[in-house]
Formats: C-alpha cells, sequence, structure tokens
C-alpha cells in the first residue's frame, strides 16, 4: 500500500489547523502515518501556539512552520517562497480554510452585509484560487492540491447561509484550477464532508440538529470522523488517485444522495 500511496518522503502543506478536532489536523496526522513531510502553515500567533502544542502533545515534528493570511497577496507568496526556498518541490497542498462572521451566520441569508459576503468569499473560496497560483511554481513534478467544502455548497441547510455560497464558489473553482493546472499535471479536487465537530462547525446555529439528521437519514445511519475524512484525503493526495482532478468527493456516509 505504501508503494501506491508514493507519499513518503513528499512534502504537503496543511493550512488551516486550528485544533485537534480540525479537518486538516486528521489529515496531518495521517500524512505522518505514511510518511509524509508534513509543512504546516498558520495565521497568527496564538494560532502557532496552539499547533505547536499538539504536534508537541502528539509528539509529531514538522518539517517546516510558516506564518501566511489568507487574506494578503504578499503574505501567501511569501509563505510560498519560504517554503519552496526550504524544501524546493511542494506536491500537494491541503486547503482546509473557510470563515464568516457570526451575524452572517445567525441571521436570515436576505440580510447578509455586503462586507459580510466579500469577506466570506475571500476567505473560504478566492485563498485556493490564490494559495493554487503561489505553490503553482513550485510544483514541479506535478502533485495534488485538496480543499474541503460541504453539502451546504449545493443544498440549502439551516444556519450555513452566506458559507454556503463561499462553499458553492469553492467548489467551482476546483473544476476551473483543475482545468488549468492539469497541463502541469497537478490535481485539484474537494472533500465534501460530513458533519465533524470542528471549530468552525460550532458556528453553526443549527449544527446539532444536522447530526441528528444525518444519523437517521444517511444510508450508513451515522456520523463520520475526522480520521475517515483524512484517509480519503489522503487517497486523493495520493497515487491511488491519480486518473482524478476536478472532483467533489463526498465523505458524509452517504447522506447527500437522499431526498
Amino acid at each position: 500500500m505504501e508503494d501506491l500511496l508514493k507519499l513518503k518522503g513528499k512534502n504537503i502543506v496543511v493550512m488551516g489547523v486550528a485544533n485537534e478536532r480540525s479537518l486538516a489536523w486528521g489529515v496531518a496526522k495521517s500524512l505522518f502515518t505514511v510518511g509524509a513531510n508534513v509543512i504546516f502553515t498558520y495565521r497568527k500567533e496564538r494560532s502557532l501556539t496552539k499547533l505547536e502544542k499538539i504536534l508537541s502533545t502528539g509528539g509529531y515534528e514538522a518539517k517546516l512552520i510558516v506564518q501566511c493570511d489568507v487574506n494578503e497577496d504578499e503574505s501567501i507568496q511569501a509563505a510560498f517562497e519560504k517554503i519552496g526556498a526550504e524544501v524546493g518541490t511542494i506536491h500537494g497542498v491541503v486547503h482546509s480554510l473557510a470563515f464568516a462572521h457570526a451575524e452572517d451566520l445567525k441571521n436570515d441569508f436576505v440580510e447578509t452585509t455586503r462586507s459580510g459576503y466579500a469577506f466570506a468569499q475571500d476567505t473560504s473560496a478566492y485563498s485556493l484560487i490564490a494559495t493554487a497560483k503561489q505553490a503553482r511554481p513550485f510544483m514541479t513534478e506535478g502533485g495534488t492540491i485538496v480543499t474541503m467544502s460541504y453539502l451546504g455548497a449545493e443544498r440549502v441547510l439551516d444556519g450555513y447561509n452566506v458559507m454556503g455560497v463561499a462553499k458553492a464558489a469553492l467548489e467551482a473553482s476546483v473544476r476551473y484550477l483543475a482545468n488549468d493546472l492539469g497541463k502541469d499535471n497537478i490535481r485539484v479536487n474537494a472533500i465534501s464532508a460530513g458533519a465533524v465537530r470542528t471549530l468552525s462547525a460550532k458556528g453553526v446555529p443549527s449544527f446539532n440538529t444536522i447530526l441528528s439528521q444525518i444519523e437517521e437519514k444517511a444510508p450508513l445511519k451515522r456520523n463520520v470522523t475526522q480520521e475517515e475524512v483524512a484517509d480519503m484525503t489522503i487517497a486523493i493526495l495520493s497515487n491511488l488517485s491519480r486518473g482524478v482532478t476536478g472532483e467533489i468527493v463526498y465523505v458524509d456516509a452517504g447522506y447527500n444522495i437522499m431526498g
């Protein structure tokens, strides 16, 4: 299996670890398990402190940790130039970043502010485009970019509001980026993860209701775990999915197929 994965010794950038419950952290743990060199980005000093703590607690050693504010082009460019200078080649990027203002999630969607809409799009969708642009020059051996989406991109889910629209833009961006970067043998895909208790999920008012609905309606009659999302992400990053690009891969116990 390790030969099929071909991730041992590969340089993978993981963006968006907020705490040990983060989907990004689940992916990072799996990457460590298969022997990849894991490079982390963080936004603010408090994020760095949390990241260093969970790395230390788990006994993991990052290849590199770099500051990167995805709302600033200069910061993204500087981060990837530093990564490129340190490791040379980037083989994969895990983009697990999304944010919207609390009031734009709690209020009716029609009350979304112009600034709130723009901020959610910038942080949650445009950041993937900006990241791909800066990572591309260092992905000289091809590779994979994976982002994290959610069912709210295509269905109305109570309380998801402006984030659902941002995720829809994210998924469309995946397809257009896949078309642009395919000639460089860079694949771009999204994982549409089921409801997992992350920091972002806590901001959705109806989250507990969503968990109950999935247990009732999903074909597997349960919610998915951080580990299950991570395992599929590893498969998408790896040589196992070398013929797959521009896809939205659901890891949600089958909930998305139900009417």
